[in-house]
């Protein structure tokens, strides 16, 4: 983003809009985790320390697009969920960037059972 003004020009990185959309990501009711991709191994977890793995975006002058890839918690409502997930980061870049978000979407790539959480808590707590 690009918004001139009388002592220059403001410019918003990519990573910045990532780390947003993660950490609001992570914050949504329903979400486990993020997800590295398929190529990154079969849905691995992701602490809050590595918040942008799992987001795409396209930053623009003044919008922006955002593709993310989560693990959803065992027996949410994945249509309500990502709804919530795709309203709360919208609001959350367009309030802390001011640009304009034009498409979030959502690609669910997993589903975290309630063992598998337990483990992904404790394994954070040890680091």
């Amino acid at each position: 983003m690009s918004e001139e003004i009388q002592t220059g020009i403001i410019r918003i990185s990519d990573d910045v809009v990532s780390t947003i959309a993660g950490l609001a990501a992570l914050e949504t009711s329903g979400i486990a985790a993020m997800s590295g991709g398929i190529s990154e191994g079969l849905a691995k977890r992701l602490s809050g320390k590595n918040v942008q793995r799992g987001v795409s975006v396209e930053v623009g002058q003044v919008e922006a697009a955002i593709d993310l890839r989560v693990i959803v918690n065992y027996g949410s409502k994945i249509q309500e969920v990502c709804s919530e997930l795709q309203q709360n980061v919208r609001d959350a870049v367009e309030n802390m960037t001011g640009l304009s978000v034009v498409e979030v979407n959502v690609k669910v790539e997993g589903v975290a059972f309630r063992e598998e959480e337990v483990h992904v808590e404790e394994a954070l707590r040890v680091k």
